[in-house]
Order: structure tokens, then sequence, then C-alpha cells
């Protein structure tokens, strides 16, 4: 009896100590969920080319279905106005102008992004996530010799944590147009070897300047060398006919291939970075979007773009992960009409503003150049509204890589700060107390966003598309301006001996930002 009774007293014990180590661990249901994540990423889309933004010359009814089911950013930013600079910060969490070679990429550009580099896909591989990248990559690949279009095309974005890749290796206005799948350019015929250089390579080699009359898209500067579908791009290239793309099928491709890296890794938590080419030059959209709009070609890839948007979320309901995946929709840079090619964006502009109420577009750091579309849509998850926390794409690294529990080396996304809860819209939130702006590379223009007082830093002292609509380009400008962005949002009225002393602050502030070599505290 006595036995018994003992041990019917430790199993007593025991489990009450389970029942309480049961009710102080909370259920499996209140762990911190890990989403599947899309970053949808536009090219040169501005603050105003969306009707959820105010746009009314066009309708992008997907893109506003993701902003009344998520949050809408008033003050969300890409960290340059130019392209590579952009997608550089996004996937490394640093500040282009930290880096080398991070200026617009040309053809042959090696890998900008080395191996070993912490970027947002190594974080969320580390995470137990499938990573892919979709669409305009335009960061280099290869060694430093520069990429080996014949054989494998490593280092690559295979080598800084993505899983798979299927890409446009550089920007479409530039060669070669080919596909690159992970290491290797799909369909290419070894009897017709890929050529890629920044020479003519023989006297009758066919350019937008000898045969013009050819082209069905006419260059207005710059883009007239090599032509392919008819229309002259920057650069030379000869061979891989088997394996060159057409144009207006590039949207579709990446649809294709992001529903079959989404079908692929339903299961299991996973990361994709679409990263579209719309609505880049040249414009030249699928047929069944041309003439969707008055705005010639531009508007037509702007729906195009929004078709993609649709697409992809008609696929995550189809697999039942609609209320599985955080979206985040964002553009490289704000908007430029003529960037090249007579498309006709300034003619058919009309009343439509591209950049929304702001200054500036591409290749400038007044607003319009770096404020964008900014998007976050996680259903169930991210109660719908507005905000007007500054967030910005270089804030993706750390934030998501909170999201998925992972820590953030001390030497890595040295500029990255985790605005998670902001992104979430959780009440109270706080975004970016600062956030530095700049053009393309390391050219010493900058702006600097602290509140709502913004600092320009133009160390040429000139200004580039003041005007987007007029295409008004190195305007004369002080090498520093201050502004006030609640008051004049088109940065129009410079308050700088107005306000000396804070003028005064904000340089030094900007200085030490870029000397110091990172914001992030370690």
């Amino acid at each position: 009896m006595y036995h018994f009774l003992v041990k019917t007293q430790a199993f007593l014990i025991v489990s009450t100590v389970i029942l309480q180590v049961v009710s102080t661990t909370p259920l499996a249901a209140e762990q911190p969920q890990r989403p599947n994540i899309i970053v949808i990423m536009a090219d040169d889309l501005g603050y105003g080319d969306v009707s959820c933004n105010g746009a009314t010359e066009l309708k992008t009814p997907h893109i506003d279905q993701l902003a009344a089911e998520g949050m809408r950013f008033t003050s969300g930013y890409c960290s340059a106005s130019t392209c590579t600079p952009t997608r550089y910060s996004f996937l490394t969490g640093t500040y282009a102008f930290r880096g080398k070679r991070t200026g617009i990429a040309p053809p042959n550009s090696p890998a900008i992004i080395k191996p070993g580099t912490e970027t947002i896909a190594s974080i969320l591989r580390r995470g137990g996530y499938a990573t892919a990248v979709i669409g305009k990559w335009h960061l280099g690949l290869g060694g430093d010799e520069g990429p080996d279009w014949n054989g494998d095309l490593k280092p690559g974005p295979l080598e800084i944590g993505f899983d798979t890749c299927f890409l446009l290796p550089t920007t479409n206005d530039r060669v070669p147009q080919v596909y690159v799948h992970d290491h290797r350019v799909p369909n290419l015929d070894p009897a017709d070897p890929l050529w890629v250089g920044t020479k003519k390579p023989s006297p009758d080699h066919p350019t937008g300047i000898t045969h013009r009359d050819t082209l069905k898209m006419d260059w207005s500067h710059g883009h007239n060398s090599t032509i392919h579908n008819g229309i002259s791009r920057i650069g030379f290239y000869t061979g891989g006919h088997a394996a060159r793309f057409r144009d207006e099928d590039l949207a579709d491709k990446w649809v294709e291939k992001s529903n079959e890296f989404i079908a692929k890794n339903k299961d299991n938590p996973f990361f994709l970075f679409f990263s579209s080419h719309d609505i880049h030059v040249p414009r030249i959209p699928h047929e069944r979007f041309q003439g969707k709009t008055k705005l010639g070609f531009r508007g037509d890839a702007i729906v195009e773009f929004d078709w993609c948007v649709g697409e992809l979320m008609k696929t995550l309901k189809e697999h039942d992960l609609d209320e599985k995946t955080l979206v985040v929709l964002c553009s490289d840079n704000g908007p430029v009409l003529d960037d090249g090619y007579q498309d006709d964006a300034i003619e058919k502009n009309g009343k439509h503003r591209a950049g929304g109420p702001f200054s500036g577009g591409k290749y400038s750091v007044y607003e319009g150049g770096t404020r964008t579309p900014f998007i976050t849509r996680w259903k169930g998850h991210i109660n719908p509204g507005v905000s007007d926390e500054v967030v910005c794409t270089i804030d993706l690294a750390a934030s998501l890589g909170a999201l998925a529990g992972q820590t953030i080396p001390e030497d890595a996304c040295l500029d990255s700060f985790n605005v998670l809860d902001a992104l979430l819209g959780k009440p109270y939130a706080g975004g970016r107390g600062h956030l530095v702006q700049q053009d393309n590379g390391a050219s010493g223009t900058y702006g600097l966003r602290v509140g709502n007082w913004k600092l320009h830093r133009s160390d040429r002292k000139r200004a580039r598309n003041v005007n987007v609509e007029a295409e008004l380009a190195n305007t004369p400008v002080p090498q520093y301006q201050l502004f006030q962005l609640d008051k004049d949002p088109q940065e129009t009225n410079n308050v700088a001996e107005k306000y000396p002393e804070v003028a005064q602050r904000l340089q030094k502030q900007l200085a030490k930002i870029i000397a110091d070599g990172r914001t992030r505290k370690p």
C-alpha cells in the first residue's frame, strides 16, 4: 500500500509540472508565423502611375485591390533613382554609394554583389525559405572578367542566396536579348555562339543609325546600336539566335516561371523576388495590351504590369496561399517619359502626372525620383489602411529577416532597419527616422530626409529631371538646398537661408552617415 501511495503521489507531481509547462507555453497557433514572401518590384513606376495613388488617366485595378486589402504607404521609397543601385541596396541592405561599380550596369558587367555577401535571399534561405528571383537582374554576372555567355554564368544570383533564377540578365534597352536560367542561357546553339561587346563587330553590322528606316520603334537618344525585334539597343551582340526572346513576351514569361516556382514550393515557405521589366524602355507590351490606354505604350505597359500583379494573386488563391503570403509591391525608382525611345510617352501623356504631387523622377534626388508606390498585403494579418511612415526597400532585408526569425550579422546589411511593425501596419509602429536618397552610383548627389526636412547635396551643382513631364535636365542648383516637404512637396522653395541651423545640422548628419560606413547599429 505504501509503494502504491508513493507512486501515485509521484504521478500527481509530474502531472502537475506538465500541466504548468503546457499552461505557460504558447500554443502553436500563437507562435510567430512565417508567411511566404513575394516582393513585386516594378521598373520606373512613378508614385502617380497607379490609380490608388490618384491616377485618373488609366486604371490599375489589381494594384488597387492589393492596396485596399493591405497597407498603402504615402512615404514608401526606394533608395536610389536608378535601377542597379536600388536593386543592390534592396538585396544587400546597404546603401549603394558604399559599394563599387554600383552605377547603371553595362551589358558585360561582372557580378556586382560578390559571393559570400549577405543578402535578403541568403537570410531567408537560412530561415528555411526556398528562394527565387524571376525577371530583370541588371546586377552583373560572372567573375571580374565578366559573363561567359556561352558557358557558366557565375557568380550570379545562386551564389548570393537564391536557389534558382530565371532572368533578363541586364535591362532590355541593353543587349543581349536572351534569358538566363540559373547558370546558363537556355536554348543556346553551340553552332551559333553568343558574342556581346562594346564595339561594332563588323562594318556591315546593322545598327539603329545605319538601318534606322527599318525600326518599328525609333530611338530619341543613345539607344542606336544592335537591332533586335525592330528595336535598337545599347551595346553590340551577335549569334545566339535560337535563344533570343521577343520583347512582347517578357511579362508572360515572368508570370509563367513565377507560377511554376509557387506551385513547386506551395507546401513550404518561399521567397519570390518578382522583378518586372515593365515599365522600363523599350516599352513593348504584349499585343493584347497595346492600345489599352490613351497614354501610348507607357500607359499600356503599366496596365500589363497591373495584370502581372493580378495573375500572381490569382495563383496564390488557387494554391490556398492567399492568407499565407506577405506581398510587398514597390518600384526600383521613379518615372521617366522619354528615356531614349520615341514611344509617344510625352506626346500622349496629357493630364497624367507620373510622379503624382512630387517633382523629379528617374535620375534625380527630388522626391519623384525615389518616392514610389509601396504596398504591403498579408490578408488576415495587416489591417487595411494608409500609412505615412517612412519605409524603404533597403529595409526589407532586416525587416523580413526578423519576420523569418533570423539575426543579421554585424557586418551585413549596414543600412537596413527593422521596420517590420510599420510594414505590418501595427499601431504606433515607427518607420525610419532618416533616409538617404541617391541618383546613380557614387556621384556625389544625395538627398537626406529627416522628418519633413529634406536636404539636397549636389557636388556637381547640377540637378536632373526637375520636372519629369517637361524633361528638364542638368539644371544649375546650389550645392546644398533645404526643403520643407509638408509645405513644399514639389521642392521648389529652397529655405536653407531661412533655416541655416537646420541646413547645417543636416549637412553634418549626411556627411557623418557617408563617413561612418553604416547606419544600422550592430
